[in-house]
């Protein structure tokens, strides 16, 4: 009887018949807001017109199925405005019950980021135009709902710049190759195995014309995908924002890591079994093992960050204490 009654309430509820005018004005106004931001950057937020259309939207899927970058890949891209909306669901209560009043500051954010788009649109800079719909994004609550509000939506917002693909970042995969050639290098000598570097080939025994690290092999893949999900692992397990800020920097080196354990790894095989196991199925398949291995670090360091030291020398030094 109590869940019929429920769902009766429930369904009463969203009646527009029990809505008073100001709500239905209200949602009427976002709604046409919402509609307008969605032409604006549908049909007039890419001025590149390399994939034949003026959408921002189709130039972001475009590049999410980029196969000529440099050791990139976005195609995580897919799964971050779910993760975003995700989290604005688990928070909805926590979210959703603070004071809410018109905040003139959060125009201006309004303002600044139809700005950046329009500076997006001249520059033929289609990530200017998309990082200004994420402000946007953030902005129009803002304003409309005051800061209370707008402090609950900075990382749901700021969260979704991992949709944009920041190709410029290509320019940092052939540094991060020849930094995980050397180091790789460093290490096989280190185990033994002889091993020399020329340029980002790497000339071990059974490999004397070289093994080259490639721009997939940079690293940059990885590193895209580890730091999208470290700000999802420490925004949710992490107490305080600068515990938050260091496990979520610590994923660039738990990247970086990962795949020169990768090419190192590569190598050990190659003078274990030959350089066909080495290069095909090894090869193919380490990339997930070594991921799931910076996962487990990531755990590993998100875990010691919480670890509240001074209580946990204060148990053991009372169970010392209890057993003597």
């Amino acid at each position: 009887m109590q869940n019929q009654t429920s769902i009766k309430v429930w369904s009463e509820r969203w009646h527009l018949g029990v809505l008073e005018r100001a709500e239905l004005v209200q949602i009427g106004l976002i709604s046409a807001v919402i509609g307008m931001a969605f032409l604006m950057f549908h049909m007039l937020g890419n001025t590149v017109e390399d994939v034949g259309s003026r959408s921002a939207f189709q130039w972001m899927f475009a590049r999410w199925h980029d196969t000529i970058s440099f050791g990139a890949d976005y195609s995580h891209g897919y799964f971050i405005p779910f993760i975003s909306i995700g989290i604005l669901w688990y928070k909805r209560k926590e979210t959703f019950s603070v004071e809410k009043r018109v905040d003139a500051r959060g125009l201006a954010v309004v303002i600044a980021a139809l700005a950046l788009h329009w500076v997006g649109a001249k520059m033929q800079q289609t990530r200017f135009s998309l990082l200004s719909l994420v402000l946007l994004t953030w902005g129009i609550p803002f304003y409309l709902f005051g800061w209370q509000l707008a402090k609950k939506l900075i990382f749901p917002c700021s969260y979704l710049i991992f949709c944009v693909p920041l190709n410029f970042l290509d320019v940092i995969a052939f540094p991060l190759r020849i930094f995980s050639t050397k180091l790789s290098v460093g290490m096989l000598n280190g185990i033994g195995i002889e091993a020399a570097r020329s340029g980002t080939a790497i000339l071990i025994p059974s490999m004397p014309t070289g093994m080259d690290v490639a721009d997939p092999c940079s690293g940059l893949r990885s590193l895209l995908a580890m730091t999208a999900l470290t700000a999802v692992y420490a925004y949710f397990t992490q107490r305080t924002v600068i515990r938050k800020w260091i496990l979520f920097l610590a994923s660039v080196p738990l990247a970086v890591a990962g795949n020169i354990s990768r090419i190192g790894t590569i190598a050990v095989v190659a003078e274990a079994l030959g350089p066909k196991p080495a290069l095909g199925l090894y090869h193919d398949y380490s990339g997930y093992i070594l991921f799931a291995a910076a996962i487990i670090m990531m755990v590993v360091i998100g875990g010691v960050l919480n670890c509240e030291f001074k209580e946990v020398a204060r148990k053991w030094k009372s169970a010392l204490l209890h057993h003597t």
